[in-house]
């Protein structure tokens, strides 16, 4: 155990630091107080702080002034574009000319939610396909696995996706100007979906909550280690 004797100034002011805003979170226990709240705002400052600083060192400095006052004449002229995007998302903070800043604002909503769904695509739906897919291959069993057993977990997995898809399948075909329930055998598929989302949130849940009081023994150690080192 490292002694107070061993322990230089600054790791000492840190510590003692760690250990009063640990006591503060900690506080919630006990319900919504100020110890807790400066706690909360001091985190939200620190973490507004550090992500303008790695937005500036890592954004606008690098791809968008140093180009502007260092760059050859192409490169000031490409620049020009994002600046002028800058500044209309800029007006967005002036109620009286926010509508000028809507375009830019569209654009980046737009190129988020096109990049959004082009992961979700690529990242995610191809790449469960192509797993649930390569469960029935011959080739995936392996030598101490019994062929019968992996064909029956490939189809729950199977099960268990296209169940799921249909539980989040909401369309209903329409009669008449009228929107029709949608097909009974469709409701018994979606509540066995339902059911395979429920284990889904159970598993989550258990890994955030392990997770977690990962975190909390990780912080008592903190808070016992740091008081008998005072000693």
């Amino acid at each position: 155990m490292t002694s107070l004797a061993q322990i230089s100034l600054l790791e000492l002011v840190g510590a003692g630091l760690g250990l009063v805003f640990t006591l503060f979170v900690f506080s919630y226990i006990f319900g919504d107080n100020a110890l807790f709240r400066i706690a909360m705002s001091i985190f939200v400052g620190v973490a507004s702080a550090f992500a303008g600083v790695v937005a500036w060192y890592n954004v606008i400095w690098p791809q968008l002034l140093r180009p502007l006052i260092f760059g050859n004449q192409s490169e000031r002229l490409f620049i020009l574009i994002p600046l002028f995007f800058s500044g209309l998302l800029l007006l967005k903070v002036s109620p009286r000319f926010s509508r000028l800043g809507n375009p830019a604002m569209a654009f980046m909503v737009g190129v988020g939610v096109a990049a959004a769904i082009g992961g979700a695509v690529l990242g995610t739906i191809f790449p469960q396909i192509s797993a649930t897919v390569n469960l029935f291959g011959m080739s995936a069993v392996n030598a101490e696995e019994n062929v019968i057993w992996q064909l029956v977990r490939g189809g729950m997995i199977l099960i268990g996706t296209l169940t799921t898809l249909i539980y989040f399948q909401f369309g209903a075909v329409r009669s008449k100007g009228r929107s029709a329930a949608r097909p009974e055998w469709l409701e018994w598929l979606g509540l066995v979906g339902q059911v395979f989302i429920a284990i889904t949130f159970g598993a989550i849940f258990a890994g955030v909550f392990s997770a977690s009081l990962t975190a909390l023994i990780e912080r008592l150690y903190f808070v016992v280690n740091f008081v008998l080192s005072l000693f």
